[in-house]
Protein backbone atom coordinates (compact mmCIF):
# COMPACT_ATOMS: atom_id res chain seq x y z
CA UNK A 1 0.00 0.00 0.00
CA UNK A 2 1.38 3.78 -0.93
CA UNK A 3 2.33 6.33 1.82
CA UNK A 4 -0.41 9.41 0.74
CA UNK A 5 1.43 12.33 1.06
CA UNK A 6 0.66 14.92 3.59
CA UNK A 7 -1.30 17.91 2.37
CA UNK A 8 -0.24 21.63 2.84
CA UNK A 9 -2.82 22.20 5.27
CA UNK A 10 -2.37 19.14 7.15
CA UNK A 11 1.32 20.12 7.44
CA UNK A 12 0.41 23.86 8.32
CA UNK A 13 -1.73 21.74 11.89
CA UNK A 14 1.27 20.00 12.42
CA UNK A 15 3.32 22.42 12.42
CA UNK A 16 1.18 24.52 14.46
CA UNK A 17 0.89 21.54 17.08
CA UNK A 18 4.51 21.11 17.13
CA UNK A 19 4.65 24.93 17.79
CA UNK A 20 2.21 24.91 20.65
CA UNK A 21 3.71 21.63 22.21
CA UNK A 22 7.28 23.58 22.21
CA UNK A 23 5.84 26.64 24.15
CA UNK A 24 4.55 24.36 26.71
CA UNK A 25 6.88 21.83 27.43
CA UNK A 26 9.47 25.40 27.48
CA UNK A 27 6.66 26.83 30.46
CA UNK A 28 7.68 23.66 32.82
CA UNK A 29 11.40 24.77 32.44
CA UNK A 30 11.32 28.14 33.43
CA UNK A 31 11.53 29.47 36.53
CA UNK A 32 8.95 31.13 38.24
CA UNK A 33 9.83 34.91 37.60
CA UNK A 34 9.83 33.95 34.05
CA UNK A 35 6.93 32.70 34.46
CA UNK A 36 5.44 35.84 35.28
CA UNK A 37 6.12 37.46 32.76
CA UNK A 38 4.46 35.47 30.47
CA UNK A 39 1.61 35.67 32.39
CA UNK A 40 1.91 39.33 32.49
CA UNK A 41 1.73 38.67 28.30
CA UNK A 42 -1.55 37.09 28.51
CA UNK A 43 -3.16 38.64 31.41
CA UNK A 44 -4.42 41.77 32.66
CA UNK A 45 -3.97 40.50 36.46
CA UNK A 46 -2.59 38.38 38.57
CA UNK A 47 -4.39 35.72 40.66
CA UNK A 48 -4.49 36.56 44.70
CA UNK A 49 -3.58 32.80 45.13
CA UNK A 50 -1.40 30.73 43.25
CA UNK A 51 1.37 28.03 42.72
CA UNK A 52 3.50 27.27 40.06
CA UNK A 53 0.97 24.46 38.85
CA UNK A 54 -1.95 26.76 38.59
CA UNK A 55 0.50 29.11 36.53
CA UNK A 56 1.79 26.47 33.98
CA UNK A 57 -1.84 24.91 33.51
CA UNK A 58 -3.56 28.02 32.69
CA UNK A 59 -0.90 28.97 30.54
CA UNK A 60 -0.69 25.96 29.10
CA UNK A 61 -4.87 25.99 28.17
CA UNK A 62 -3.86 29.96 27.24
CA UNK A 63 -1.62 28.98 24.64
CA UNK A 64 -3.55 26.40 23.00
CA UNK A 65 -6.60 28.77 22.79
CA UNK A 66 -4.72 31.14 21.14
CA UNK A 67 -3.23 28.67 18.74
CA UNK A 68 -6.06 26.17 17.98
CA UNK A 69 -10.00 28.43 19.71
CA UNK A 70 -11.48 28.80 22.43
CA UNK A 71 -13.91 25.73 23.03
CA UNK A 72 -17.52 26.48 22.13
CA UNK A 73 -20.12 28.20 24.61
CA UNK A 74 -22.00 25.15 24.93
CA UNK A 75 -18.94 23.56 25.87
CA UNK A 76 -17.79 26.03 28.67
CA UNK A 77 -21.51 26.06 29.87
CA UNK A 78 -21.95 22.50 30.14
CA UNK A 79 -18.19 22.20 32.02
CA UNK A 80 -19.84 25.23 34.27
CA UNK A 81 -22.67 23.05 35.23
CA UNK A 82 -20.77 19.95 35.73
CA UNK A 83 -18.24 21.98 38.11
CA UNK A 84 -21.03 22.94 40.06
CA UNK A 85 -23.06 20.37 40.32
CA UNK A 86 -20.07 17.86 41.17
CA UNK A 87 -17.98 19.90 43.18
CA UNK A 88 -17.84 18.87 46.87
CA UNK A 89 -16.83 22.68 47.99
CA UNK A 90 -19.67 23.75 49.65
CA UNK A 91 -19.60 28.12 50.00
CA UNK A 92 -22.15 30.43 51.40
CA UNK A 93 -22.33 32.43 48.66
CA UNK A 94 -22.85 32.11 45.62
CA UNK A 95 -20.25 32.12 42.60
CA UNK A 96 -19.90 35.56 41.15
CA UNK A 97 -18.55 34.56 37.52
CA UNK A 98 -22.07 34.34 35.35
CA UNK A 99 -20.45 33.46 31.98
CA UNK A 100 -16.43 31.52 31.63
CA UNK A 101 -13.89 33.41 31.11
CA UNK A 102 -13.27 33.96 27.06
CA UNK A 103 -17.29 33.98 26.99
CA UNK A 104 -18.77 37.23 24.52
CA UNK A 105 -22.24 38.51 25.63
CA UNK A 106 -24.18 40.24 23.25
CA UNK A 107 -27.19 42.30 23.68
CA UNK A 108 -29.26 44.33 21.02
CA UNK A 109 -30.40 47.47 22.51
CA UNK A 110 -31.87 50.08 20.77
CA UNK A 111 -31.13 48.81 17.14
CA UNK A 112 -27.36 48.35 18.22
CA UNK A 113 -25.48 44.86 19.29
CA UNK A 114 -23.87 45.24 22.12
CA UNK A 115 -20.82 43.23 23.00
CA UNK A 116 -19.15 42.30 26.35
CA UNK A 117 -16.12 40.11 26.68
CA UNK A 118 -15.33 37.82 29.96
CA UNK A 119 -12.11 38.50 31.52
CA UNK A 120 -10.38 35.77 33.11
CA UNK A 121 -9.90 37.98 36.39
CA UNK A 122 -14.10 38.27 36.76
CA UNK A 123 -14.06 41.11 35.14
CA UNK A 124 -15.59 42.34 32.06
CA UNK A 125 -14.70 44.27 28.75
CA UNK A 126 -17.10 46.83 27.33
CA UNK A 127 -15.89 49.66 24.16
CA UNK A 128 -12.72 49.14 25.53
CA UNK A 129 -13.66 49.88 28.94
CA UNK A 130 -12.84 47.31 31.88
CA UNK A 131 -16.00 47.20 34.27
CA UNK A 132 -16.50 45.39 37.31
CA UNK A 133 -19.89 44.26 37.08
CA UNK A 134 -22.35 43.58 34.06
CA UNK A 135 -24.89 45.98 36.16
CA UNK A 136 -22.91 48.72 35.28
CA UNK A 137 -22.53 48.01 31.83
CA UNK A 138 -26.45 47.42 31.41
CA UNK A 139 -26.58 50.74 32.68
CA UNK A 140 -23.87 52.47 30.59
CA UNK A 141 -25.95 51.10 27.83
CA UNK A 142 -29.47 52.23 28.88
CA UNK A 143 -28.80 55.11 31.23
CA UNK A 144 -31.26 53.69 33.85
CA UNK A 145 -30.38 50.92 36.48
CA UNK A 146 -30.38 47.59 35.62
CA UNK A 147 -29.79 43.91 36.87
CA UNK A 148 -26.68 43.13 34.33
CA UNK A 149 -27.41 39.33 34.55
CA UNK A 150 -30.73 39.93 33.51
CA UNK A 151 -30.46 42.78 30.93
CA UNK A 152 -27.33 39.79 29.47
CA UNK A 153 -29.91 36.93 29.61
CA UNK A 154 -27.63 35.20 31.88
CA UNK A 155 -29.26 35.81 35.24
CA UNK A 156 -30.10 32.07 35.31
CA UNK A 157 -26.31 31.04 34.75
CA UNK A 158 -25.81 33.58 38.52
CA UNK A 159 -28.04 31.68 40.27
CA UNK A 160 -30.81 33.83 40.13
CA UNK A 161 -34.53 32.85 39.66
Amino acid sequence: MKNRSITPREQRSQDKLNAVQHQVSSLHAMKTPDLWKVWDLHFSRRPEHTNRKFLTSRLTYRLQELAFGALPQSTRERLADCGQHLSNIKSKTPAKAVAMPGATLVREFDGRQHRVHVLSDGRYEYNQQIYGSLSAIAKTITGTQWSGPAFFGVKNMAGGK
